[in-house]
């Protein structure tokens, strides 16, 4: 075991050995590990969760995240990896560990994740751009496992056929449960013969989406089904998941059953503020972080908490500015933040004063932070 402060935390890495490496397309990768037996506990994860990974490249440890495609009852750890450029950390990954070798794996962590119903009729619909699949892969072979009631409707974009990861996987699925499970494949470079299938996943083509697929309910002459749509899972990039999380939320879907994963740095708000705040200047902030006590002044409250201790090159930890992720995660020990959009936290945890940095806006002259959960 390593633990290894990572995004401002401290995290828990184990030796894993590699038992499967596989290339999916011309820039994607497969890497599966086995769970030692005294680890079994330490590895137990939800469908959607992801792993960290470090490894070295060019003599330099590097520490990326990759989500699983395994499902818990799976009882291993599968992990679907892009590589973005030839000369990439990843890309020294998979040129230079392979079958039998050990790599540090972190213990699974992540909140895209859903409540399972076993015992409930469910609509659960999944958006997906490229490897955004990764993660919904997950949790669909988990519901079609453990929810035999539930009916799960995948739409999944990529630029063109040959960059389509995990088909014959998501295919099998498919035919095994047919009743159960409908999948439809977008392409944005690529001429398709229905022209309803080319072009990117957003606002426009879920409209299409939901008058021509998801429309006529067999379980329901008097509704749709996308009335009956229970959760929506997103994942893919930024902009993508933004325009689909808003199109969801106006054709109908509350915010709380609208979860989305997010595969870059994105620094925009999901959702557009709505609200207005009284201005507020020259607020005090004080914060713990690794230990050490940080004090300064913000000039007004016009700008989140985050935000602005980056913008004065304060090192707090961060992945998306956008309320998915949780890195920025803390305690407000004094004073009044208020909490704009929170995909993360849960009732418990807002209970117990956690924020968001990220999300939070001064309502105090005097704010109190800490960053140090453990």
């Amino acid at each position: 075991m390593e633990q290894q402060i990572y995004k401002g935390k401290l995290t828990q890495f184990h030796w894993l050995k590699i038992t499967k490496k596989e290339e999916l397309t011309k820039n994607t990768f497969s890497l599966e590990f086995e769970i030692p037996e005294n680890l079994k506990e330490n590895f137990k994860f939800d469908a959607g969760q992801f792993v960290s990974v470090k490894f070295q490249s060019n003599g330099v440890d590097v520490i990326n995240d990759y989500s699983m495609t395994s499902a818990p009852y799976e009882q291993k750890i599968a992990l679907g990896i892009k590589v973005n450029s030839p000369d990439g950390p990843t890309s020294h990954l998979i040129k230079n560990y392979n079958i039998g070798d050990h790599l540090l794996v972190s213990e699974p962590s992540g909140r895209f994740t859903i409540v399972s119903k076993p015992s409930e009729f469910r609509t659960i619909v999944g958006f997906a751009a490229g490897i955004g699949i990764t993660p919904i892969l997950s949790h669909f072979k988990n519901i079609l496992y453990n929810e035999p009631r539930t009916r799960l409707f995948l739409f999944y974009g990529n630029k063109t056929y040959e960059d389509l990861i995990y088909r014959e996987e998501l295919d099998n699925l498919a035919r095994n449960c047919g009743e159960r499970l409908q999948i439809f494949y977008f392409f944005s470079q690529e001429k398709t013969s229905n022209s309803f299938f080319h072009g990117r996943l957003d606002d426009k083509k879920l409209g299409l989406i939901i008058n021509q697929i998801l429309h006529l309910d067999d379980t329901d002459e008097e509704s749709t089904i996308w009335d009956a749509v229970d959760e929506v899972l997103i994942c893919g990039k930024g902009e993508m998941i933004k325009t689909l999380a808003n199109a969801c939320y106006h054709h109908g879907i509350p915010k709380k059953n609208i979860h989305f994963e997010l595969f870059e740095e994105y620094n925009d708000d999901i959702y557009p503020i709505e609200k207005e705040f009284p201005l507020i200047e020259n607020i005090e902030v004080e914060f713990k972080m690794l230990g050490k006590e940080y004090r300064t002044e913000l000039p007004d409250n016009k700008e989140k908490l985050l935000q602005q201790l980056l913008i004065q090159n304060f090192s707090v930890p961060y992945s998306c500015k956008s309320g998915i992720c949780g890195s920025c995660e803390c305690i407000l020990e004094e004073g009044e933040v208020e909490l704009l959009e929170n995909e993360y936290l849960t009732e418990r945890e807002e209970r117990k004063h956690h924020i968001l940095a990220c999300m939070s806006i001064p309502k105090s002259k005097k704010i109190k932070l800490n960053f140090d959960l453990s």
